[in-house]
């Protein structure tokens, strides 16, 4: 760690505080200001403030496989527009996928953030210098893809949305009405559309007041300093931690259903390499580019190495670009980790499947430092129509909790979000009722979900949807063939699954599809539960009357695989 003389340890503190308030702020006034459930409900955002040279300083809690997303897309839009083209009071709006590291929907904003020419601080110079850049991504409801709410079955990403690949939408404070026209007349849900691109410019401009107000405070040589401190601190904290994990090379695969058009499975592989010199993540193996949508650009690979590289050295500390100096991440251009133009990459849930088969390769090496498979999954589900009371149209979505997996200490969490959106949460029943044409008839655990063990596996849940409109209905979902991986002896857990029209001459699986529904339909989603870790045979006798009378256990089951009778 480099020696930085003259700056004491409490002002880099206070200034790692300030910044970090900062972020919070800018996530109060998105969620506050947003017009879109899955914005203020679910958290599906990624914000982060950045310094001169683009380079982390401080995140806000969002959706976790946002982790550093936006890193990838900053630099790609000021390549774009050309950081001598960037002036106070500049907005630009990016979503073109490969750049985005996320799908068209995801809508990334940021804004140069300058100090001086009358803006405050005592060394503030005569010529507006740039100190900074902020930066939020947010989930938008409709961009003019060919079709309304999710696009499940696209085979370029021409077909996904009206793209931007770095625009000014505010010119040195003036907002570009074109643009904006150009955004309203190409959405179905223009009001949504439109109230969240201005929720996300107030958050810009909340964060832009805050940083100039720490320069003010503290003068941009010691904000530059303390930040170069933070940097150094969390290298260190981060290298520290690789040094007390086990050494070596670990591969692992796993399959993705498939690709939302063909039935064939997608082969997803992984290598994970800690050595002196850091944490490599290398996706060589897995399978070329397919033709559905679930290619994931490269920006997003990275992401997703991150949040597994965070959660096993700093996970208590808020991340800066100084934590992930240690990380490496490769795949091959064109594969299915990497995709590049004109591939489709809509449907992302390649990457939950990538983070949890990182942990599969690491699990190898350190069983006991690792859980078990989660359900593997994140059970997405949306509805599309005609509002039953006013007729307007709606999209609105929901992903749904899963049973995480076993550790060699603990029974896994559920049910609960997947662990690549943690504090993400799901739409609330009284929302999703309110704002669609589905009503709730059941919402319970899944019994018998979670797998067996000395310690067992979190349940899923079972939610039962019976529409009181007609519409459309989209499953999202992508490890349903496949059951989640156990440890140690445990047992794998139950998979998710989709029926849509139980009991009838219709009755279907559903794994990514777009179905029409009529009143009076029914659709069942059964999440699935985590692994178990350890022999069952293990468990104490009395955490197996517990499942039982707490209905994660059946009688039969407790008898069956953990021999415990009297239930």
């Amino acid at each position: 760690m480099t020696e930085r003389p003259g700056l004491d340890g409490a002002t880099v503190e206070v200034v790692r505080s300030y910044l970090l308030a900062a972020a919070d702020e800018m996530r109060t006034t998105l969620i506050r200001t947003a017009f879109n459930p899955v914005i203020y409900e679910v958290l599906d955002f990624g914000i982060s403030i950045y310094d001169h040279d683009a380079r982390l300083v401080a995140e806000a809690p969002g959706l976790t496989r946002f982790l550093g997303a936006n890193d990838y897309s900053l630099q790609k839009g000021i390549e774009y527009v050309g950081r001598e083209r960037l002036e106070p009071g500049d907005v630009i709006m990016l979503n073109y996928p490969y750049w985005n590291a996320a799908h068209a929907y995801d809508a990334t904003l940021f804004a140069p953030v300058f100090h001086g020419a009358g803006q405050g601080g005592a060394d503030a110079p005569g010529e507006p210098e740039l100190i900074g850049y902020v930066c939020v991504r947010a989930h938008w409801m409709d961009l003019g893809a060919k079709d309304p709410g999710y696009v499940l079955d696209s085979t370029d990403v021409h077909q996904e949305g009206l793209l931007f690949p770095g625009t000014k939408i505010w010119r040195a404070g003036e907002l570009q009405h074109e643009i904006v026209e150009l955004i309203r007349f190409n959405s179905r849900m223009p009001d949504l559309v439109i109230g969240d691109l201005h929720a996300q410019v107030s958050c810009l401009k909340t964060g832009e007041r805050r940083l100039l107000d720490i320069v003010g405070k503290f003068g941009v040589g010691t904000v530059r300093a303390a930040i170069e401190r933070m940097y150094d601190t969390g290298e260190q904290a981060s290298r520290d931690a690789l040094a007390e994990l086990p050494h070596g090379s670990w591969t692992a695969v796993d399959w993705m259903d498939d690709d939302g058009l063909d039935d064939e499975p997608i082969r997803l592989q992984v290598t994970v390499t800690i050595d002196d010199d850091g944490f490599h993540v290398d996706f060589a193996g897995s399978s070329d580019m397919v033709r559905g949508p679930v290619n994931l650009p490269f920006g997003a690979t990275i992401a997703c190495a991150r949040v597994a590289f965070k959660a096993l050295t700093t996970p208590d500390e808020r991340g800066n670009a100084g934590h992930m100096r240690p990380l490496t991440v490769s795949a091959p251009e064109g594969s299915l980790f990497h995709a590049v133009y004109p591939a489709a990459t809509f449907t992302q849930w390649t990457g939950n499947l990538a983070v949890e088969l990182i942990y599969k390769a690491l699990a190898q090496g350190m069983p006991d430092r690792l859980a078990a498979s989660s359900g593997g999954d994140v059970p997405g589900f949306m509805m599309v129509g005609a509002h039953p009371d006013t007729g307007d149209f709606f999209a609105i979505s929901n992903n749904d909790v899963i049973g995480w997996g076993a550790t060699a200490a603990h029974d896994g969490a559920g049910p609960i979000n997947h662990l690549c959106q943690t504090i993400a949460r799901t739409t609330p029943l009284e929302v999703l009722e309110a704002k669609s044409g589905m009503r709730f008839e059941r919402w319970e655990v899944r019994t018998d979900s979670g797998g067996a063990g000395r310690h067992r596996g979190g349940a899923g849940i079972r939610r039962d949807i019976r529409f009181v409109s007609d519409g459309e209905f989209l499953s999202v979902v992508k490890k349903t063939r496949s059951a989640p991986w156990a440890l140690a002896g445990g047992h794998e857990s139950r998979p998710t699954t989709v029926t849509a029209f139980p009991g009838t001459d219709r009755e279907r699986r559903l794994s990514t599809r777009r179905v029409a529904v009529a009143a009076g339909d029914l659709v069942v989603i059964e999440t699935g539960g985590g692994a178990g870790h350890g022999d069952p045979a293990e468990r104490h006798p009395d955490a197996v009357r517990h499942d039982v009378a707490e209905g994660y256990v059946s009688a039969e089951a407790a008898r069956r695989i953990y021999g415990v009778t009297d239930v």
